[in-house]
């Protein structure tokens, strides 16, 4: 079995780690920080502003299960991408959306789906502000951080509840 990794950024990494954990042939998911300038930053330190990095998750994931073009599929209808600032309630540099690629394959993949997104009229006049950006190296976040979703359902409930359920609601009824 040869396993590939794929990294997305939308929003705080807590709301971003079920969507993709549900799904056969993930083998994992983890909360963390990428695309800055110091190594093994903190969270305090990411929260700062001050290290570059964007909350990310990355998911290692069985190709002949599930594609990578799939893996980008999910995390559109996880995001608003027309919101290059944050995601929701998750304002700021470090929130903001990226797909983070890791090989021209997956560049590939991941503009082909933004500009089908675009052209498809989904958000009107709005454009695609997602970027897509190549995978810099990436941090696992603090132990508490990891699962969020199963460690703590009543604040993972109450930060999903922060604009993003309602959002998925209404922009990505009847998908994934």
């Amino acid at each position: 079995m040869s396993l590939d990794t794929a990294i997305f950024a939308g929003g705080c990494f807590w709301c971003m780690v079920e969507p993709f954990d549900t799904y056969p042939g993930i083998k994992s998911v983890v909360s963390g920080y990428t695309g800055g300038h110091v190594p093994s930053p903190t969270y305090e330190e990411v929260c700062s502003g001050k290290t570059g990095h964007t909350e990310a998750v990355k998911i290692t994931f069985d190709p002949d299960v599930i594609s990578y073009d799939d893996l980008v599929t999910i995390y559109w209808h996880q995001t608003d991408p027309t919101d290059a600032m944050g995601q929701f309630q998750d304002r700021g540099d470090n929130y903001r959306p990226v797909i983070f690629v890791n090989s021209p394959q997956q560049r590939e993949i991941a503009e082909k789906s933004k500009a089908t997104l675009q052209a498809s009229g989904q958000f009107g006049n709005d454009k695609i502000v997602t970027q897509i950006e190549d995978a810099k190296p990436f941090y696992p976040a603090e132990d508490y951080h990891q699962n969020f979703y199963k460690k703590d359902p009543q604040r993972y409930a109450l930060e999903e509840a922060g604009g993003r359920e309602q959002f998925k609601r209404e922009h990505w009824k009847n998908k994934n």
